[in-house]
């Protein structure tokens, strides 16, 4: 009797990288404790550092710059985590030795740095409200504040899951990631702050919000489509 065997789809092959990779961390908690702690940390740091200013200090002009800095230094630690388990235990060149698409294993890996890095946001943003912000009156465009986090979230668990790989079995990777990984983020991280000064604080919506997530939304789709075609070519090398 003849013996199918069927080659799962491409789509299957990414749920089936992409459950790995939640199932690991459900069960470990790795990534999101120290993501979570890190997170916190920086907070009282800022607390400390801002606890002296004086009383003319806009914390509402500030807040956007500190909460994306907040969030860049997060995923720097959780895109450093993010092949840890595969280098370690030598899983990276057993899924380079099954015959699949190497863009599916970026599609994968960069969906769990993004809902990684989602998750870690829900729990900061409401520590860095109780931290800066319940003395002031945030705009009552507030809650546009959501679209550019998944913007720049997106972006940013792209492009790092790109560097992160290249930077995975270099000596002083984290160093090293930082470097490659803040200048190239840089117009993304400017967007991102723009748009979010102007929900938190106030300004006109259609003249400086819209263009400012408009820009952060054109790299998006051009950087996380360039991290995909060459995903291949660095994954192998």
């Amino acid at each position: 009797m003849a013996v199918t065997i069927r080659k799962p789809s491409t789509f299957q092959q990414y749920l089936n990288l992409l459950g790995k990779d939640l199932r690991r961390e459900f069960r470990t908690r790795e990534m999101l404790t120290a993501m979570g702690i890190y997170a916190f940390l920086v907070l009282v740091v800022y607390g400390a550092a801002l606890a002296q200013t004086a009383n003319t200090f806009d914390i509402l002009q500030m807040s956007a710059g500190l909460l994306w800095a907040l969030i860049v230094f997060t995923s720097l630690l959780g895109l450093n985590r993010s092949f840890a388990h595969e280098q370690e235990n030598g899983c990276l060149e057993g899924i380079l030795l099954v015959p699949l698409d190497r863009s599916v294993v970026f599609l994968a890996k960069a969906t769990s740095n993004l809902l990684f890095l989602l998750a870690v946001e829900i729990i900061v943003l409401p520590l860095f409200y109780f931290f800066f912000l319940t003395t002031t009156t945030p705009a009552d465009t507030w809650p546009l504040l959501f679209l550019p986090l998944l913007v720049g979230t997106i972006g940013i668990a792209g492009i790092g899951t790109l560097l992160a790989t290249i930077t995975v079995n270099t000596r002083g990777k984290d160093v090293l990631l930082a470097v490659l990984f803040i200048p190239l983020i840089y117009p993304l991280l400017y967007a991102c702050v723009s748009a979010t000064t102007v929900v938190i604080a106030g300004g006109d919506v259609e003249s400086m919000f819209v263009p400012a997530l408009a820009l952060a939304g054109g790299y998006d789709v051009v950087m996380v489509l360039l991290s995909w075609v060459l995903y291949d070519f660095v994954i192998s090398a």
